[in-house]
């Protein structure tokens, strides 16, 4: 999306700067758009239906869109800004190039707008309700999506770059870079839910197929036939190209619709990513594990920290 798309908004950013300063729940409103442009869910859930038909991941790239903006600065949209004589973009921090997807739905859904409701809704809450309604159509929860966000008007690339969590970083590592951006326990595991949806690289996965930890075994946690499955989906030698090229050409299809109920342990350590360190894996599920029981029967628990409105924004 062209940066000039957002900026004609004529808005000014909300969002917190790193460290985390809150906006009241006041400035923000599930009603927002009720008199301005009532149809704007619904718009918006067609377009991603529509897009759904071609392509079975685009709920799960339009929520990790969603995600990348607001952890750089709060969820003003500027993860849509391109480059320019005055930005540079962070579409292309290490951490979304080649990663991040689905600006061309977010144009579809933004042109749509526009000729419903022209200059009306931000560029910021389109990839909130975007997100919200591409988990709930993916058989997740829903949960009520506040509005009101203005779309900033530059972007940071170096934020993106420090801030955005890593598919390597250790348990104490994502604890500080939540915390940073004022993120509890919580949040930590709620989103980490959300990589049952979607597709991961090997690239992100491949050290715990042949050398764990340096161990020069497969992690032996992982399940012996689907550890045999990963392995034919990546080979070791094409693994080792990959970290050389800093690409893989082997995305694995997790599932196409979400669970309401995630298990962290069955859900997030065992399948793909790593819990970081093995030492550190047993203190992650003793200490998660009344998060995990208050995120399965409290489905708000759950969407609070994906809803970003309270907290963050």
């Amino acid at each position: 999306m062209s940066s000039s798309h957002c900026i004609a908004m004529a808005l000014f950013c909300i969002a917190f700067l790193l460290g985390g300063i809150s906006v009241s729940h006041a400035q923000l409103s599930s009603t927002y758009y009720d008199e301005t442009c009532p149809n704007v869910t619904s718009i918006i859930r067609g377009v991603i239906d529509n897009a759904l038909l071609s392509d079975p991941r685009i709920g799960a790239s339009l929520l990790r869109l969603h995600f990348h903006d607001c952890f750089v600065n709060g969820c003003d949209g500027s993860i849509l800004l391109n480059n320019s004589d005055t930005i540079e973009s962070e579409k292309e921090a290490a951490r979304n190039s080649n990663s991040v997807r689905g600006f061309g739905v977010v144009d579809y859904i933004k042109t749509a707008l526009e000729s419903a409701c022209p200059s009306i809704v931000s560029c910021a809450d389109i990839l909130t309700i975007a997100a919200e309604e591409s988990v709930s159509a993916a058989g997740g929860p829903s949960w009520t999506v506040l509005l009101g966000r203005r779309d900033g008007t530059t972007a940071n690339r170096t934020g993106a770059d420090i801030s955005l969590p890593s598919a390597v970083d250790t348990l104490d590592t994502l604890k500080e870079v939540f915390l940073a951006v004022g993120l509890n326990t919580t949040d930590l595991v709620s989103l980490s839910g959300a990589h049952t949806f979607g597709r991961a690289q090997c690239l992100t996965f491949s050290g715990r197929l042949y050398d764990f930890n340096s161990t020069g075994s497969p992690d032996d946690t992982l399940n012996s036939t689907y550890l045999e499955t990963l392995q034919g989906i990546c080979p070791r030698m094409e693994m080792r190209l990959a970290w050389q090229t800093s690409t893989s050409q082997h995305p694995i299809l997790l599932t196409t619709i979400t669970s309401p109920i995630f298990n962290l342990r069955t859900d997030y350590c065992r399948p793909i990513k790593s819990c970081s360190q093995r030492q550190e894996r047993t203190p992650l599920i003793l200490s998660t594990a009344l998060v995990v029981t208050r995120v399965l029967f409290l489905p708000a628990s759950w969407s609070r920290c994906l809803k970003w409105g309270i907290s963050v924004c």
